[in-house]
């Protein structure tokens, strides 16, 4: 398991978490697509946080599921994850 976040786990998450099937290919070539577009609304980003949160056995900032793009998201996921913060 890497310790960045990609979009085609993301992808995976989406479709896991919350039913949606997303081509994580589309959302890389176009990340500032938001997630509303995707059909992702808050309850589903914050399940996709818990489900993260269990993963790496530590928390993600409170703004996490407050993220309204896939780069906005991974962004934060992976520098949280690279510090430790």
């Amino acid at each position: 398991m890497s310790a960045q976040l990609t979009y085609e786990e993301l992808a995976a998450l989406m479709k896991n978490g919350a039913g949606l099937t997303v081509d994580p290919v589309r959302m890389e070539s176009s990340p500032d697509t938001s997630f509303d577009e995707y059909g992702l609304d808050s309850l589903g980003l914050l399940g996709i946080v818990a489900a993260l949160e269990n993963r790496y056995g530590h928390g993600l900032p409170a703004d996490a599921d407050r993220c309204k793009t896939p780069r906005e998201f991974l962004d934060l996921v992976n520098t949280t994850l690279v510090t430790g913060a």
